[in-house]
């Protein structure tokens, strides 16, 4: 089920309610962290990684019943819609931040959340590069460049870094899909754009037009 804007909006307030002292995630630290939670080769049951959603203690410190609730349901609704698009072959659509001073695209909370992820489970993650194809590792190394962007610990010059800064939001949901097949291929369903070629079968003229328009094929793409 994809998620709303009202339902995104409401899962950002409700992150936020939670004690900021603490440093609990943001919405785009979520969503890098249920992808990282979810292209895991282990699965990791809630009760185990909730709790760094809440914050740097574990502790949301909930002041009510319907609190607790109601904040564990919109993130598990949004776990949720982003394994659903990941089985459903949906291109994944990172959210990222926005500097609203220069409209500029921010990975780097999203890219944290997605190691946060791979911190509870690092010997898995270690494997999963020892076994995988050339093209698996580097987009494994791509994170690794990333994170060492975000870190201070990149040994590039300035212009690469640039380049890899500019290029990171586009190239992200790449990478994920990419270790998404070796890491979980029983969840991953190619997305419309890699997905195989389609088998081509004999269309009557008077069946519906392939292209949905629903149209008749003689008088839509089969009259050109």
């Amino acid at each position: 089920m994809s998620r709303s804007e009202k339902d995104m909006n409401r899962l950002e307030t409700l992150l936020f309610a939670l004690p900021q002292e603490n440093a609990p995630m943001t919405l785009s630290e979520l969503d890098g962290y249920v992808t990282g939670l979810l292209t895991c080769p282990e699965m990791i049951q809630p009760s185990e990684w909730l709790p760094d959603v809440w914050g740097e203690t574990g502790d949301a410190q909930f002041p009510d019943l319907k609190a607790v609730q109601e904040t564990t349901a919109a993130v598990m609704a949004h776990y949720n819609s982003v394994a659903q698009g990941i089985t459903q072959g949906r291109w994944l659509e990172p959210i990222y931040e926005v500097d609203p001073n220069s409209d500029e695209t921010l990975w780097e909370p999203w890219l944290d959340g997605f190691v946060t992820a791979q911190a509870l489970r690092p010997q898995a993650w270690a494997d999963l590069y020892d076994r995988s194809d050339k093209k698996t590792q580097s987009s494994l190394q791509f994170f690794m460049a990333l994170h060492d962007i975000y870190t201070g610990n990149a040994t590039f010059d300035d212009k690469t870094v640039d380049e890899i800064d500019e290029s990171a939001p586009n190239i992200i949901p790449n990478c994920v899909a990419t270790i998404l097949k070796s890491s979980r291929p029983e969840l991953f369903q190619p997305a419309n754009g890699n997905a195989a070629p389609a088998r081509k079968t004999k269309i009557g003229r008077n069946d519906p037009c392939p292209c949905g328009s629903g149209r008749k094929y003689k008088l839509c793409c089969g009259a050109h």
